[in-house]
């Protein structure tokens, strides 16, 4: 049997069951005030029948004091009913943010596919926000209905023919008020997904904006992102128009209904059958629904959006994980030997080899694409279309992902740094208490530190933005170091430092990693000549293994690849 996948509702319902102490604290309280705004009218046309009429002053002054301690009450009651609403709202909406997060960072992955970031981050704000709201909007839905429900009652016992207009009249307004609010639900997930790409777009631009000023794209950059905030703005003002729309058709009906309740409470006045203190009573609560049937309206246009949010963080939750957690554990003592076995993926084919335990391995790709299809099997960021990579005789499929990667690290080429300082992103994934001062001197850290301000303390912007590209690299390297694996996988990451400084972190990257695995994944010649030996991949095969000098010397491919 398959695994079970969220839908758009299973989150609406799980949302609300989550803040249900909260909701019902609100829906309590705002039901309180819903009966006591209803009660208002109902007290004043008693103060105008058995006090104004008879011209009675102690009665005037017993009532006023009544109306007193309830606006007192309507007061306390609304303020706390509202506080719960609000509270269950954020907090649904801060555990949508966090699961979807969690989801994201999943070991095993999937999440990210064919999603921007700025779009995952809009779902994880807006839509979550939205979502959120729900719990909020049915607070309010319920105590409106209460509201709606005593109004009928008093209206009742004046005249049934009063409270069957009320009675019958709501709930077709409520249906007409859900058949109103279906196209805004449609645009409002239009606008969502407009808004989220346009997000995306943006988040995207910006942080290309150095190689965009770099190769003379401004222009072209600036006209891609109009047309995308083009097509959100379209369709923000599409769902706007539908939101206006709905909002003024049920105002109208709403005024119809308030309109036929003051118009059949005359008629009775008018012939005796209530007392004037009644009419005003019945005008009051006339006008009193008005308050009730705009907040149904609100409320039918949020569980519209919010049903909309929902099917789109559904959409994210329920989407399957690239690789699947397998049911074996590794050893207590990792050795580091790892075995790749007819492995074919992407570009890759039938790709065998042994790297022994401790072994410091060179890896030469004549096609990068081929070099990043070998990484991300090894990080197992995916499994091999056939074949296997094993890891001290243990299958990566058999693995749960995150217990996999305490054991082997890969490094990617182009990894980002994170906000803080730079002694906190190389110690990032280090072990307590582990020192990173070797691998900061390794990497040549500690050079990038003696130009800083503040030195290791100095603070680092979004993505390293505030260092440059060697120094991102070298910080991105002592990271790698400092999380001290048994295995380590690197992927090219010196090509932005100079020769000298490059010499120094080969030298220094294999007296740190002695005795145990390293890979490395590059061209670069100062680096491949401190391993062990050297793996060529040409045209997705392995077609020689040897030291450094040796492949220079026998393979034009491997000259023009690392040479070059």
């Amino acid at each position: 049997m398959g695994p079970s996948y969220p839908s758009g509702r299973d989150v609406l319902r799980d949302t609300v069951r989550g803040q249900r102490r909260n909701v019902a604290l609100g829906s309590l309280l705002g039901s309180g005030h819903q009966v006591g705004e209803a009660l208002v009218p109902v007290l004043i046309g008693i103060v105008i029948d058995q006090a104004v009429t008879d011209s009675d002053t102690g009665a005037l002054f017993l009532w006023l004091v009544i109306l007193a301690v309830v606006y007192v009450g309507l007061a306390f009651s609304f303020r706390i009913g509202a506080w719960s609403g609000e509270k269950a709202s954020v907090q649904a909406e801060h555990a949508l943010r966090i699961t979807l997060v969690r989801r994201v960072l999943d070991p095993g992955g999937g999440a990210e596919e064919g999603r921007l970031p700025g779009a995952m981050a809009n779902i994880a704000t807006e839509d979550a926000k939205r979502v959120g709201a729900v719990n909020l909007a049915l607070m309010f839905g319920i105590s409106a209905l209460m509201g709606l429900l005593t109004c009928a009652v008093v209206l009742l016992r004046t005249s049934v023919l009063l409270g069957l207009v009320v009675l019958l009249g709501t709930p077709v307004l409520l249906w007409l008020g859900h058949l109103l609010s279906k196209p805004l639900e449609s645009r409002s997930e239009a606008e969502q997904e407009r808004a989220a790409h346009a997000s995306a777009v943006a988040a995207d631009l910006v942080a290309g904006l150095r190689i965009l000023k770099g190769i003379g794209g401004e222009s072209t950059a600036i006209a891609r992102y109009r047309t995308t905030s083009r097509d959100s703005l379209q369709a923000t003002l599409r769902a706007a128009r539908a939101q206006a729309f709905q909002n003024g058709m049920v105002l109208a009906l709403t005024g119809c209904l308030i309109a036929v309740v003051a118009l059949v409470g005359g008629r009775l006045a008018a012939q005796g059958s209530i007392s004037l203190g009644e009419l005003v009573s019945a005008v009051g609560l006339a006008l009193f629904l008005l308050g009730p049937l705009e907040t149904l309206a609100w409320v039918n246009a949020e569980f519209a959006q919010g049903r909309a949010s929902a099917a789109r963080i559904a959409e994210v939750l329920a989407t399957p994980h690239s690789v699947t957690s397998g049911g074996q554990s590794l050893p207590q003592q990792v050795r580091g030997a790892v075995r790749l076995s007819g492995l074919s993926h992407g570009g890759l084919r039938e790709v065998d080899l042994d790297i022994a335990p401790g072994e410091l391995l060179g890896v030469v790709a004549t096609d990068p694409a081929h070099a990043a299809d070998l990484l991300r099997c090894l990080s197992r960021q995916t499994d091999p279309e056939a074949g296997t990579v094993e890891l001290d005789g243990v299958s990566l499929r058999d693995l749960d992902p995150a217990q996999m990667r305490t054991a082997l690290l890969v490094a990617e080429h182009d990894a980002d740094l994170f906000e803080g300082t730079v002694r906190d992103n190389v110690t990032a994934a280090a072990p307590d208490s582990h020192d990173a001062e070797p691998a900061m001197t390794a990497a040549g850290v500690a050079q990038v530190a003696q130009t800083l301000p503040d030195g290791e303390d100095t603070a680092v912007s979004e993505r390293g933005r505030s260092l440059s590209g060697g120094q991102r690299q070298r910080v991105a390297l002592a990271r790698a170091l400092a999380a001290d694996r048994p295995v380590l996988v690197v992927h090219d990451p010196t090509t932005a430092v100079d020769t000298v400084t490059e010499a120094r972190i080969a030298t220094g990257l294999r007296e740190i990693r002695k005795g145990r695995t390293t890979v490395l994944v590059t061209t670069s010649p100062a680096l491949l000549a401190v391993t062990d030996r050297v793996v060529l991949l040409d045209d997705g095969r392995i077609t020689d293994t040897a030291p450094h000098t040796d492949l220079v010397r026998r393979h034009e491919a491997y000259r023009a690849a690392v040479l070059s």
